[in-house]
């Protein structure tokens, strides 16, 4: 077992519009465009450089990454996996075990409800009054959740994180 720091970063997709078309497929709104790469200077501003990013296959977890990725200090590694689209929180910990020990700093881009599922549940402590701000705020669009722990990405399960930052561009 490992003592390595992780970070693992949870971005909730940009705001997407309801054209009529599938949901998997669903664009970006003009907000979402212009919140995305807020994000992107935030993560930056933060100091956090992931090595890899997992991202839902769904049109707008795709756009929002492809505008948060020039605001980072580098281009992480990309994959892009069709389980994190209507995830749970036990799929995605399972897909959090997954990743190699070597990724200190991962993101993952998805969708509510399961984010705000994930970081909740994986959250055992937390800096000052974050986990009430993300359970009033809902976890919106453009949000990122930020959770530390120590030890290999395999061990991560309930409760071992410590949610670290929570911010949103519209705070």
């Amino acid at each position: 077992m490992t003592n390595t720091p992780h970070r693992i970063v949870l971005l909730r997709h940009a705001k997407a519009e309801w054209p009529d078309t599938d949901d998997h497929e669903r664009p970006l709104a003009d907000r979402g465009r212009r919140d995305a790469p807020a994000v992107g200077r935030w993560l930056a501003g933060s100091g956090i450089t992931p090595d890899l990013a997992l991202c839902s296959t769904a049109t707008r977890c795709r756009e929002t990454w492809k505008l948060v990725v020039p605001e980072l200090a580098r281009r992480p590694r990309t994959v892009y996996d069709e389980r994190l689209y209507e995830a749970t929180t036990g799929d995605l910990i399972a897909v959090l075990n997954e990743t190699d020990d070597d990724v200190a700093d991962l993101v993952v881009v998805g969708h509510n409800p399961g984010l705000h599922a994930v970081a909740d549940a994986l959250a055992g402590g937390a800096e000052g009054d974050l986990l009430a701000r993300t359970n009033r705020s809902g976890f919106p669009t453009s949000s990122v959740a930020v959770l530390t722990f120590t030890g290999s990405w395999k061990s991560l399960e309930h409760g071992t994180a410590h949610l670290a930052a929570f911010w949103t561009p519209h705070a």
